[in-house]
C-alpha cells in the first residue's frame, strides 16, 4: 500500500553556461526547504552522462506541504533566479512514496 508523502521529481535542462549558478541557486533553494515543517527530504542531482541535466528530488508531508513550498520567500527568489538558465522549461512527476515507510523519513 501507498504511503501518504508526496515525492515530485523536477527535472531541470540548464543551458551549459548556466550550469554553476544554477547549482548555487538551488543549493541555497534546498537548504532553505528543508526547514519548512512540511519537507522531508530535497536533493538536488546532477546527471552524469550530461551535466547540463538535474533532478530535484522533493519529498512532502502532504500535498498541502508542496503547495505551501511554492509560496516560501526562497522558492520564488530561486525561481525567477532560475528561470533564464533553463534550456527548456523545467517539469515535474508526482509519485506516492512506497518505500521507506513514512514513518522511517
Amino acid at each position: 500500500m501507498p504511503g501518504t508523502l508526496l515525492a515530485v521529481h523536477v527535472h531541470a535542462h540548464v543551458k551549459p553556461d548556466a550550469i554553476d549558478a544554477f547549482i548555487a541557486a538551488t543549493r541555497t533553494n534546498a537548504a532553505a526547504s528543508l526547514n519548512e515543517a512540511g519537507v522531508v527530504r530535497f536533493d538536488v542531482l546532477q546527471e552524469v552522462e550530461d551535466p547540463t541535466r538535474f533532478v530535484l528530488v522533493e519529498v512532502y508531508r502532504n500535498p498541502a506541504a508542496a503547495a505551501a513550498h511554492k509560496q516560501t520567500s526562497h522558492y520564488v527568489t530561486w525561481r525567477d533566479a532560475v528561470t533564464a538558465m533553463m534550456a527548456e522549461p523545467r517539469d515535474s512527476v508526482k509519485h506516492v512514496t512506497i518505500f521507506p515507510e513514512d514513518d522511517d523519513y
